[in-house]
């Protein structure tokens, strides 16, 4: 033992946060326990440290009674009055036990203890780092990847990005850079466990946070978000702010904006459309990029039944239901789809002419700014 401990120790309090004072009880906790281990003792014992002389000494303590039964852990009281004369019973006595190659094996548990305490504060601060960014977006860098994971980098660790949570459009090469949605921070004891994900409705949620500043202000607000990762996506956006348009704010400039997101998500399409109170004109937005001539709404059954013309009727259910099922998981509400003419036929729609049809302007589809692929 020497100052050179004591200054390593100082530099880890100051550095690691970790304090010096709780470093050195585990430093003489392990040799305590090292001390019994190594030298098959199963003694009291105490050890004092004086890192300033740099030495290390080892007492055992037994305690001062009539009649010994265990020499390892009692004394008698006139053996411990030959030592000191003032010694009572049920007093300590302390006797120095310290093996001549005890240095080594203290230097030894030292280091040991040391790097284990580092090592358990470092995955403590970076567990603190990251708990704080659950449902968070973050940069990562692609690693490798085994049957069950891709391995991303985070810098100070590596996240797990599941074979589930993987976009099924999108292959996953070693240093690909990639923003991933963090969904969960574990502790563990191997440390702290990161999984997120690119196909969380979150992501696509802080994607628009860092492109639109109206939304990051606050001025616009997504209120919902259906997705179905790597296909398509639904936004729903308000503003309280009358000279704002909300749509408009996150689709920028010639579709600059969402183009970004698009890009990022590898061709994704995204439908944003006006958020309303109203589930008549909510329903009718979200089933964009069709018209609507009509919603009825059921509100105790929570469900809703959307007339559209003839001719729109395919591109209101989507392919495979897809438009009609992003909608409903936007709105929140059942959403049943009948083309004008059934609708006339069971007696749900006998008006000849609507004044409900829905303006372009209610909604944006982002095929309008990006050529689709299909």
């Amino acid at each position: 033992m020497s100052s050179e401990l004591l200054d390593a120790l100082n530099v880890l309090e100051k550095d690691k946060g970790i304090s010096k004072e709780v470093l050195i009880d585990a430093i003489e906790a392990a040799l305590i326990s090292a001390y019994r281990r190594n030298f098959n003792q199963a003694q009291n014992v105490r050890i004092d440290l004086n890192f300033e002389k740099g030495t290390m000494r080892v007492f055992a303590r037994k305690d001062v009674v009539d009649q010994v039964f265990d020499a390892r852990l009692e004394i008698s009281l006139e053996e411990a009055k030959q030592i000191n004369p003032s010694y009572q019973l049920e007093d300590v006595v302390e006797l120095e036990v310290t093996p001549k190659d005890f240095g080594r094996i203290a230097a030894q548990t030292a280091k040991q203890v040391v790097t284990q305490r580092v090592r358990e504060a470092e995955r403590g601060i970076i567990y603190s780092e990251f708990i704080d960014r659950e449902e968070d977006i973050m940069t990562g860098i692609v690693q490798r990847h085994d049957s069950r994971f891709i391995y991303v980098s985070l810098g100070k660790i590596e996240a797990l990005l599941p074979i589930s949570e993987q976009m099924p459009n999108e292959q996953y090469k070693p240093h690909d850079r990639i923003k991933v949605f963090i969904t969960k921070v574990e502790k563990t004891s191997k440390g702290p466990q990161i999984f997120v994900s690119r196909t969380h409705p979150g992501l696509l949620k802080r994607l628009f946070e860092i492109e639109v500043p109206e939304i990051f202000d606050g001025t616009v607000e997504i209120k919902s978000v259906a997705r179905e990762a790597g296909d398509r996506s639904k936004i729903s956006v308000h503003s309280d702010n009358e000279e704002v348009d909300p749509v408009g704010s996150c689709v920028g400039q010639k579709g600059q904006r969402v183009q970004a997101i698009v890009n990022e998500l590898k061709g994704e399409k995204i439908d944003i459309v006006n958020w309303s109170e109203d589930p008549v004109v909510f329903v009718a937005n979200a089933l964009s990029p069709s018209k609507v001539l009509e919603v009825i709404v059921e509100e105790a059954e929570k469900a809703t039944t959307v007339i559209v013309p003839d001719y729109q009727l395919s591109l209101a259910i989507g392919k495979r239901g897809q438009n009609a099922r992003l909608a409903a998981k936007l709105t929140g509400w059942k959403i049943d789809i009948k083309s004008e003419t059934e609708a006339r036929e069971v007696g749900i729609y006998p008006v000849e002419e609507q004044e409900f049809l829905l303006s372009r302007d209610s909604y944006v589809d982002e095929d309008e700014f990006v050529e689709d692929d299909e």
